[in-house]
């Protein structure tokens, strides 16, 4: 007879195999539900005509094993021999004829390719270079759940935070920033076009700085395998543990009486448990997985602030050997490419042409973020019935504007798909079919709790609960919602 107490949890993501992982090891019963037909949620991958699109992830915080963070990834499962990390240099290439712009995760190659290229931005790069070189020492601290008793705490160390000041001094002025703000200060055309390829435009300065502090610490490396080898070990770990995953079951409600969380609702029927971890989008899920209005001030304040970033999701099968290229490119567009209510001065191309078995002999499979708020456009798209028909259009002006600098795309071109934010929101239940939150000029960095005080034996975790989100936070958020749920029910975390 099993007296273990049963978790189920709401989603098969990074957030979901993180919390089922670390609740089997901690002795409970735990059954992983997933309304798709496979595990990884948003990070995923997908091929199409024998080209494979890395669809998911295209650096990992905490791949450094001189990061906390790193301990985690490692503690479930997702890093091993199998999938070492790459650190690419350089980061981004803009494509200028002969003479192109090379952004660098090592720091000094990185101030030195900019001077050369731009001298007249002399002030304004090295000002930069020394707020990268603080966000260098700056990273994501791991803690403990206060009142849970774990067997291996991770301790806290104060001074850990003493090389963080000079980062830590340099936060009101960058939030207080926006991104766009801060590369309008660069005079050079092209070193402009290729600062703002780094993030969505939406963001704060401090995003942008943080992200390339991130690379230049050494962190931000590409697993091999990406995505879905980072996912598959994940599972492989989960169910070692003796973990179960049920897929195409989407839950409906949770089942609540007396205030306490009974399990979940399905279309295959009711699954009783003693707690329940949702790791589907939060700010999707307290408005569709209840019967009753969730009214709570974190929920609300969620519902007020929470930015969806979302993005259109370009990918090309291409029959040609473009390994001439480097793996990121950044196109500078004369006319911008405008569509769905967005505009991009700039287009970043991810070239997986050096990978095996990423495209056919002789092919080379590419991919691009288009990053802007689009989810209204698509949305109305696909009630009106001009979905697929806009999408066909998109991916037409992509491959012109694209085949202006590489002209094999067009020449050659043997496969594309284009993902919208309804097509994230369809397979993941994500918010406006987005994958982080948006942290605006002068906005605060909003992170949530992660249970309810209305009901009883529900926990969340993923990439909405601590902004700005992202595989990290996933990963993080599924291992704390296990520690509460251990605090609750006085179980040792494991």
């Amino acid at each position: 007879m099993n007296n273990k107490k049963k978790v189920i949890i709401v989603g098969a993501g990074v957030a979901g195999l993180s919390a089922g992982i670390y609740a089997a090891r901690s002795g409970f019963d735990v059954t992983i539900l997933e309304q798709h037909m496979t595990f990884g949620g948003l990070s995923t991958s997908w091929s199409r005509k024998g080209y494979y699109f890395e669809g998911g992830m295209h650096w990992l915080t905490g791949s450094s094993p001189k990061l906390p963070l790193n301990k985690i990834w490692k503690e479930v499962g997702a890093l091993k021999e199998n999938n070492p990390i790459e650190n690419r240099d350089p980061l981004y290439t803009l494509l200028d004829g002969d003479k192109n712009l090379c952004l660098y995760r090592y720091l000094p190659d990185m101030k030195k390719a900019l001077l050369e290229y731009a001298p007249e931005d002399k002030k304004m790069i090295n000002k930069m270079c020394r707020d990268v070189k603080a966000f260098s020492r700056f990273y994501m601290p791991v803690f403990d759940t206060p009142g849970c008793k774990c067997k291996t705490p991770f301790g806290f160390n104060p001074f850990m935070f003493i090389p963080m000041l000079p980062a830590v001094l340099r936060v009101p002025f960058l939030v207080n920033k926006s991104y766009e703000e801060y590369v309008n200060k660069f005079k050079n055309k092209n070193l402009r076009h290729l600062l703002m390829s780094v993030i969505g435009y939406r963001y704060n300065a401090l995003s942008f700085i943080y992200t390339l502090g991130s690379f230049a610490s050494g962190d931000c490396g590409y697993p091999a395998g990406g995505s879905v080898q980072l996912v598959q070990n994940m599972l492989d770990t989960y169910q070692s543990l003796g973990g179960k995953i049920e897929f195409r079951t989407k839950v409906e409600n949770v089942i609540v009486e007396d205030g306490v969380a009974k399990g979940v609702q399905t279309k295959n029927g009711d699954m009783l448990a003693d707690a329940v971890i949702i790791t589907q989008d939060a700010r999707n899920a307290v408005d569709t997985l209840f019967d009753t209005m969730i009214d709570e001030p974190w929920v609300n304040k969620m519902r007020r602030n929470a930015i969806s970033e979302q993005n259109v999701f370009v990918c090309l099968g291409v029959k040609a050997d473009l390994s001439h290229l480097p793996y990121t490119c950044v196109l500078p567009l004369e006319k911008p490419l405008e569509y769905c209510g967005c505009k991009w001065n700039e287009i970043r191309i991810n070239n997986y042409s050096k990978y095996k078995d990423y495209a056919p002999e002789g092919g080379s499979a590419m991919t691009c973020l288009l990053i802007g708020d689009s989810y209204k456009f698509w949305k109305m798209a696909k009630e009106d019935g001009t979905y697929k028909a806009k999408k066909e259009e998109l991916g037409k002006l992509f491959v012109d504007a694209v085949s202006k600098f590489i002209p094999q795309v067009k020449e050659n071109l043997e496969a594309i798909d284009v993902a919208t934010p309804c097509t994230y929101e369809r397979y993941c239940s994500s918010y406006q079919g987005g994958w982080m939150s948006v942290w605006k000029k002068g906005g605060t960095q909003d992170n949530y709790p992660q249970k309810l005080q209305t009901i009883d034996g529900v926990y969340f975790a993923g990439q909405r609960i601590q902004m700005p989100g992202g595989l990290p936070i996933a990963v993080y958020t599924g291992r704390q919602a296990v520690q509460q749920l251990c605090k609750d029910e006085k179980i040792l975390f494991v």
